[in-house]
């Protein structure tokens, strides 16, 4: 029988199949949240008397036990049962009898999936912070390592004037804290509690929501219980525009590769293992990574307006369209991941051509410096302007290679030490440790 079942009711196996969905696979993710929220709500029942001693103490054994079974992979939910919440309840019944029963005591489906969902989110975009870090922690290296290696700069596609490596990597780093910040945006929103709230609309028991909020590492609640149910949908969104402005800044970078590593340009070179070949041409070696890369991430920036489709003209209230965004997040996290790990991998092995502004074709690169010259020579910088343009015009401009730049964040001037100090004040600003210390204390 379903949680929310009665006697003498029968739903159709077809209508069954379709509003059950893909939940069952995708509540799987949400199980070890689904057990540390239940253990925090029967905590809670028993200081307000809904459950003795006993019984707490009897429930706390059987949902660790789920719990192990769950981080062991051995967790199912069963043929028949809709969702992880039915599951949870029907083990503690089945080994608990009418103890198993009590835990569902002010608390609906609706705030139990709500505060899953948002340890779910919370414990995920931190993972993303981790490998967004990792690939931070590679681009301030390279760009330390390369840093006296010139590159053009172009501005329309057209050279403009000298760059280097060490900011071309640089600029990628700096780009992830911005993303880091939209992370952390977004992680606060998850990392409010909205158990209690129940089907929108609280309860007559005397919940203790505070309580509830510590035990699980939040930040804070959701003070409104009808707000707490609105949230659903407003933090998978910001998960996921958090997601698609990573997404945006690995995808420019992955163009850069292709480009990058294109014989017009013939910047940098990928290692033969990290390229694919082709069936026709045997001198090929393609940039495979790099341009699904650029694929993958670039359709990730489409999923935040999926979730406002989805949510579209949606009253206040729970209503059922908010299952589907299970199926628009997960596997986003997923996906972003995989991303920035391979993302890290192939730039920590591509490799730097040096050298390449000796090239007479990138004398030009070199026309601000010789502005440059004349106006430190006394020359008004628009004479100066003026007589390159002349010097150009007339085959007399000689390209000064020598660079003199020195101020902050310039080729001479990287400020890798700032950027990175800048990082880690960001990603202490999560303060994950706390929760992670919160969780473990609950399953003691």
């Amino acid at each position: 029988m379903k949680l929310w079942q009665k006697e003498n009711t029968v739903t159709s196996e077809k209508i069954e199949r379709f509003t059950v969905g893909r939940d069952r696979e995708m509540d799987l993710h949400l199980a070890e949240f689904d057990v540390l929220g239940n253990i925090a709500h029967a905590t809670m029942l028993e200081t307000i008397g809904l459950l003795t001693a006993d019984d707490l103490a009897a429930l706390k054994t059987e949902l660790k036990v789920i719990y192990e079974q769950i981080q062991a992979g051995e967790f199912v939910i069963e043929e028949g049962i809709e969702d992880v919440h039915s599951q949870v309840e029907l083990l503690l019944t089945r080994k608990l009898g009418d103890t198993g029963k009590k835990i569902h005591s002010g608390r609906s489906r609706n705030d139990q999936v709500l505060v899953d969902m948002k340890l779910y989110t919370r414990a995920r975009l931190f993972e993303v912070v981790q490998a967004t870090e990792k690939l931070f922690n590679v681009l301030t290296r390279k760009s330390e390592q390369h840093k006296n290696d010139l590159l053009p700069g172009y501005t329309h596609l057209q050279i403009a004037m000298p760059s280097s490596f060490g900011l071309w990597f640089g600029a990628y780093a700096e780009g992830l804290i911005d993303d880091m910040i939209q992370l952390n945006a977004a992680y606060r929103l998850a990392n409010r509690n909205p158990l209690g709230s129940g089907a929108g609309y609280g309860s007559s028991f005397p919940l203790n929501r505070q309580l509830t909020t510590e035990l699980l590492g939040f930040e804070g609640m959701h003070h409104n219980v009808v707000y707490a149910q609105m949230s659903r949908g407003r933090t998978e969104q910001a998960a996921l525009s958090a997601i698609a402005s990573l997404a945006a800044t690995v995808s420019r970078l992955a163009m850069d590769v292709c480009l990058y590593n294109s014989q017009n340009f013939g910047f940098i070179v990928l290692p033969d293992d990290l390229t694919t070949g082709s069936s026709i041409m045997p001198h090929k070696k393609n940039p495979d990574v790099a341009e699904l890369l650029r694929a993958k991430t670039n359709r990730m920036k489409a999923l935040p307006m999926e979730v406002t489709m989805v949510l579209s003209n949606l009253p206040s209230g729970y209503h059922r369209d908010m299952q589907l965004l299970k199926e628009i997040l997960m596997p986003a996290f997923d996906e972003i991941l995989d991303c920035l790990d391979i993302a890290a991998f192939m730039l920590e092995h591509v490799k730097v051509k040096q050298n390449l502004l000796d090239d007479p074709k990138y004398d030009l690169l070199f026309s601000v410096e010789r502005v440059n010259e004349l106006v430190i020579a006394g020359v008004p910088f628009r004479d100066a302007y003026k007589q390159v343009g002349a010097e150009i015009g007339d085959g007399t401009y000689n390209a000064p290679r020598e660079l003199k730049h020195s101020h902050e964040g310039s080729i001479g001037n990287l400020q890798t030490d700032a950027i990175r100090a800048r990082m880690g004040r960001e990603v202490e600003a999560f303060r994950y440790d706390k929760i992670t210390a919160a969780l473990e204390a609950l399953l003691k």
